[in-house]
């Protein structure tokens, strides 16, 4: 279990790694959800048909899911410095060269490299907080790391279409990898070539099969594949939802299908700062982590009875009540990894967690 040599770093270090994972898990969003949001475009350009988008989704998704576990090892080998450097400048490429694609295949190779590369977000984030935070503080970096993944979507859709409008979407793809090159450009200037977080002389990765004979790293794996598909449902089928089971037309989902996504936003970081205050109080990591998720799994319960809800508003509450519910949870699951094992373990843990997440 890490011990928490990471006081040493500065306070104000400390707090400027987990902002530079907040954004760059925002620019993550931005470049996933560019494809779906230009769709329309697509589709009146190439005459795409729901089938082949799926293949461009799914293009995105399998290599996604394949390639997590993969930069968990990496990022376990390389640091962390070194590990987002490469994570963000393929994904950065793969958005922009989108918007040079010219047919199916085109987009669907473009979208995989994509998923490959946005693979090492969260095993890096994870490893990160895990090198730079004490227990007491990990849950509340991550949850302001997840509050991007939250934002993104409320930020990024209408960003993207006021960009569509005004320059075409090929410009979106070219726009939304630049800033991803941005956001590079920015760790390598803030984030110290030698942590300062962690001793210089790393000890050795630990094997992963010997992780995964753990009863805790199997806990962590079952966990994301079970409670991750709560995110994804509602990522990808909400607004069809309210537009097609609620009656929402495209003014209503600008007025307010951003309020889920805020709930959202708010979870993560509550479940960050719930968790680290009562280990500040008790001293009980475990207890605390163990509280804290039930609590938002307790609060996901919110979306079974969405169906039944007699309003557009009252179901838009409850969806906002399971979404706030599952940042809350998934910001102490992804904290496990480095509560059970030390940092050089705990990007291989978090890689295979977020394989199975996007698998389930």
């Amino acid at each position: 279990m890490p011990t928490d040599r990471q006081d040493t770093a500065g306070l104000h270090a400390k707090w400027l790694v987990a902002g530079l994972l907040f954004l760059g898990t925002l620019v993550n969003y931005f470049d996933r959800l560019a494809m779906p949001t230009v769709a329309p475009a697509l589709r009146q350009d190439y005459g795409f048909t729901n089938v082949q988008f799926s293949l461009i989704f799914n293009a995105f998704l399998l290599f996604y899911a394949l390639s997590m576990w993969v930069w968990g090892g990496v990022f376990d080998r390389i640091g962390n410095r070194a590990g987002f450097s490469v994570a963000v400048l393929i994904w950065s490429l793969a958005e922009a060269s989108t918007g040079l694609a010219r047919n199916l295949g085109g987009f669907c190779v473009a979208r995989a490299f994509l998923g490959a590369g946005e693979a090492g977000n969260w095993p890096g984030a994870t490893r990160t907080i895990a090198a730079w935070f004490p227990a007491r503080q990990r849950a509340l970096a991550m949850g302001l790391a997840n509050a991007g993944a939250s934002l993104g979507p409320a930020l990024g859709i209408p960003l993207i279409l006021g960009l569509k409008s005004a320059l075409g979407w090929r410009a979106v793809f070219f726009t939304t990898g630049g800033v991803g090159l941005v956001w590079l450009a920015l760790w390598l200037a803030l984030y110290p070539p030698n942590n300062a977080a962690v001793p210089a002389a790393r000890p050795a990765p630990v094997p992963l099969r010997a992780l995964l004979k753990t009863r805790e790293a199997r806990g962590i794996i079952l966990a994301r594949f079970l409670g991750d598909p709560v995110w994804w449902l509602y990522l990808n089928w909400m607004p069809l939802y309210l537009a097609e089971a609620r009656g929402y037309d495209l003014a209503h989902l600008k007025a307010s299908g951003w309020v889920p996504y805020v709930a959202a936003a708010l979870g993560a970081v509550s479940g960050g700062w719930f968790s680290g205050a009562l280990i500040a109080r008790t001293g009980n990591v475990n207890g605390s982590r163990k509280l804290a998720i039930v609590a938002g799994t307790l609060a996901m319960l919110a979306g079974a009875a969405t169906a039944f809800a007699a309003s557009a508003p009252s179901a838009l509450a409850l969806m906002s009540v399971t979404l706030f519910g599952f940042q809350f949870w998934v910001a102490n699951v992804q904290t496990l990894a480095s509560d059970f094992f030390p940092v050089e373990a705990v990007g291989s843990v978090a890689g295979v967690a977020g394989s199975a997440a996007a698998m389930g």
